[in-house]
């Protein structure tokens, strides 16, 4: 029997240049997506097919650099926030067995005097790879331009002004994430429960992430079924993350979901991805939305913000002590 998932594709013109009537659909239609899966697909975000093929080539001249070099890229004091991860270092929540993959990550530059600024360390910069750094900022800058502009399309259905999210998400702790999920020369030397990326929620209000070089992402539906998300190329795919479950008390949903291993003929070859993790400032308030609690839908969690939060699950994950 064939699933049934709403994962629409939005063009986030219609909202950031649109009529009002426009602006209305575009977040009623986001809304309804993230009341029942949780995801939805972008056209329209801001980059353009150069950008997104020269970033991917750039990532994959970084992960083919020899093990000795990208060490040198790797701070374990950073908790993987900033810099090369290496393999082996992050699995999801409930397991134990590391995920097949490594990762790059960049995080926000503060170029405003906020003080906020000393909360972030400085971003590694990969000395062998000079456009590597240009277009990682670029494709930061355009894709946390992208998520505020969603963020206030999701204030709007949610009943709040719409630039609700806006000072929460200025200077926010987002992360760009480059992910190598690295061939597996030996299927039979892995443990049994060894996968791409395990079954999990984003930690995050929302995560952009940019197409990726082959199939394998997975949303969980309702009712307990695994169903491939896919995208045309040139889109983006936009899921909720906890932060923003928590802050609706489960109106919008962070829906569980993985990266599976390739075909056993397929185990040789790479994949390659890129997400945005839209993170507010760490003071963000996290508690529960009053108008999202009722009497069919108690508070579901205690208050917390948003930097206590994330340090929290970065333990859980594995990354941080």
């Amino acid at each position: 029997m064939s699933v049934e998932v709403n994962i629409p594709r939005l063009d986030l013109n219609d909202y950031v240049n649109g009529t009002a009537e426009q602006k209305k659909k575009f977040s009623d239609n986001i809304g309804k997506a993230y009341n029942d899966t949780g995801f939805v697909t972008i056209a329209n975000h801001g980059m353009t097919k150069e950008l997104m093929d020269e970033l991917y080539a750039e990532v994959k001249k970084f992960f083919t650099l020899p093990d000795a070099i990208k060490s040198k890229y790797e701070k374990p004091e950073l908790a993987g926030q900033r810099g090369y991860t290496s393999k082996g270092k992050e699995k999801a929540k409930d397991s134990k067995t590391p995920d097949l993959k490594e990762f790059w990550q960049s995080g926000q530059v503060v170029t405003d005097n906020d003080p906020v600024k000393e909360e972030y360390p400085d971003n590694v910069f990969v000395d062998d790879l000079p456009r590597f750094n240009t277009v990682t900022r670029e494709v930061y800058q355009r894709l946390e331009y992208a998520g505020k502009h969603l963020l206030r399309a999701i204030a709007v259905y949610l009943n709040l002004p719409e630039t609700y999210f806006d000072d929460k998400v200025h200077n926010g702790n987002s992360i760009l994430r480059a992910i190598h999920y690295f061939p597996i020369e030996d299927p039979n030397s892995l443990p049994d429960d060894a996968v791409r990326a395990g079954a999990h929620e984003d930690i995050n209000l929302i995560t952009l992430l940019i197409g990726a070089s082959a199939d394998g992402l997975e949303v969980l539906t309702r009712d307990g079924q695994w169903f491939p998300v896919k995208a045309n190329a040139e889109d983006i795919v936009v899921n909720v993350g906890d932060m923003l479950q928590r802050l609706t008390n489960n109106k919008l949903k962070s829906t569980t979901h993985r990266v599976v291993n390739p075909p056993r003929k397929l185990m040789k070859t790479a994949r390659y991805s890129v997400p945005f993790f839209l993170h507010p400032r760490s003071a963000m308030d996290l508690t529960c939305l009053d108008s999202c609690i009722d009497g069919a839908n108690p508070k579901a969690y205690a208050d917390t913000n948003a930097g206590d939060y994330l340090d929290e699950r970065l333990r859980e994950i594995g990354l941080k002590m």
